[in-house]
């Protein structure tokens, strides 16, 4: 092959591999992206784990629920008050703060698993209070990105930020499996707190990082500021919305271990791999981003991805087929992860600095929040009309609601950045 070929080639493969360019260039921004993977992945062994600890302890299925409910509580209540305080102090002190949190909670359940297993609320507790940690930590390790790399390069970013999302997502329930077989549950708890001080050790050589521009001291005042800011944004204020839809009208994975035990008849087992498989496919998706960054209508390409999303779900919904719909869930994660990059490239471009910590808040929530309503409201419609009907309405129905927020919020669907704008 010619010289001219082979770099013709290397062009190709660059516009669509993930772009890693940013972990090239910042050393400080490569710190916290190999922090971030271990937090994360550390984060997905704990709630295997704690939720296998549960199961043995009490054989209760709804004790197992309630205990991802005790983390979902925390963030949705402190998540406000949380942004708030990102954007008045030392983000690199605050994230090293709730770091060692969060391995002390880990610790802390090693010795519980230790020396008193059959006690079951210090794990409600001890995942509560990780949950309120991390309402504090997720964010704030978001608002440190911009700081750290140049505008042009923040669609990279967020496209590694999906990788490191989808790592931990597949990677986490997947060695916690592993080690729990070979040693234990009280040693994976160990290797959380491991990779947690991995990441301390990361940040610790991170430059101090104070909010630019006027703080307000956190308090209702400063949470009132951040929803005002929120209310005035369209842009902003659409991929909040879009991202709602999505998920509480079209995640069924409430309904996986009924599809895999009754539909499919592979057992309970195979509501794993339905769990797993929108991650595998934001996974992929993850590896082949480097095109994103060459989307101008950020806020149309967002829109239709919404679309896909409910389409294939509703799809999904009729196939009987394990591994088509194996393969139709995973389609429909690549899609969302490229709403997702968009929606987080748009917080940061959009969202001044002295308020990107409000704004991560409360998308966090959205984030955390939206699957959780799907959880509840599939579930609900599917002991009405059964798991079929549930499935695809909710589809239809993200459609639908993504329709409306074209037709209500236009400036979101002609959305350009100011910096693709300049470059045209």
């Amino acid at each position: 092959m010619s010289a001219g070929a082979s770099r013709r080639t290397r062009d190709r493969l660059a516009l669509i591999a993930v772009d890693v360019e940013p972990l090239r260039v910042s050393a400080s921004f490569r710190r916290l992206w190999l922090g971030n993977v271990a937090t994360f992945l550390g984060s997905q062994m704990t709630t295997v784990a704690a939720a296998i600890q549960v199961y043995e302890q009490t054989s209760s299925t709804f004790l197992v629920g309630l205990l991802g409910f005790a983390g979902l509580i925390p963030l949705v209540l402190v998540g406000p008050f949380a942004g708030a305080v990102v954007d008045a102090v030392d983000r690199r002190r605050l994230c090293l703060l709730t770091s060692c949190g969060i391995a002390l909670c880990a610790l802390l359940l090693v010795a519980q698993a230790l020396w008193a297993p059959g006690w079951i609320w210090p794990l409600f507790l001890l995942v509560a209070a990780q949950a309120t940690l991390s309402a504090f930590d997720t964010p704030t390790r978001r608002v440190i990105v911009p700081r750290l790399l140049p505008r042009e390069q923040l669609m990279a970013a967020n496209s590694l930020f999906q990788l490191e999302l989808n790592l931990g997502l597949v990677g986490g329930p997947l060695l916690a499996g592993a080690l729990i077989a070979v040693i234990g549950v009280s040693w994976t708890y160990v290797v959380e707190a491991a990779l947690v001080l991995y990441a301390i050790g990361a940040l610790w050589r991170l430059p101090a990082l104070l909010p630019e521009g006027e703080t307000v001291a956190p308090g209702w005042a400063s949470i009132k500021q951040g929803l005002h800011f929120l209310k005035r944004n369209e842009v902003l204020h659409s991929s909040f919305l879009v991202d709602v839809n999505a998920m509480a009208f079209a995640m069924p994975r409430a309904l996986f271990p009924a599809l895999a035990i009754d539909r499919y008849g592979l057992g309970a087992g195979f509501a794993g791999v339905l769990y797993a498989a929108p991650a595998v496919g934001a996974l992929l998706g993850g590896l082949a981003s480097g095109w994103l960054a060459h989307v101008r209508r950020q806020g149309l390409v967002t829109l239709w991805c919404v679309v896909v999303w409910g389409a294939l779900i509703a799809v999904f919904a009729f196939v009987t087929d394990p591994w088509l719909a194996v393969g139709l869930l995973a389609l429909a994660g690549l899609a969302d992860m490229v709403s997702a990059v968009l929606r987080a490239t748009m917080l940061q471009v959009e969202v001044p600095d002295n308020l990107r910590g409000r704004m991560t808040s409360i998308y966090i929530v959205v984030v955390a929040g939206g699957p959780r309503l799907g959880d509840l409201q599939l579930g609900a419609m599917a002991a009405l009309l059964g798991p079929t009907a549930a499935i695809a309405a909710g589809g239809i129905a993200c459609i639908a609601a993504t329709g409306a927020v074209a037709a209500w919020r236009p400036a979101f669907t002609r959305y350009v950045p100011a910096s693709l704008q300049a470059a045209r």
